[in-house]
């Protein structure tokens, strides 16, 4: 399975094939020579490729509804 490195940023910094998501992540620690795993995890999260690409799909995707288009165009406070 593939496995992306992804940083804060939400961009791809490196991708490994790997059998478990623990092999992935000793080798991205490992790559960007981290002693501490959670300082790692503060910068970085490591994610399946699908998962990757189901994101950034949901992020560009138009949105299912669009229920504001049925509401009235007056404020609130107009109603007084």
């Amino acid at each position: 399975m593939k496995y992306v490195l992804v940083d804060s940023s939400n961009d791809v910094v490196g991708t490994v094939d790997s059998t478990t998501i623990s092999t992935a992540e000793d080798y991205f620690i490992g790559r960007k020579q981290f002693v501490d795993r959670d300082t790692f995890y503060s910068l970085y999260r490591i994610l399946t490729r699908k998962e990757y690409e189901l994101n950034q799909e949901a992020f560009i995707r138009k949105p299912s509804s669009e229920w504001w288009d049925d509401e009235e165009r007056y404020l609130d406070i107009d109603k007084q």
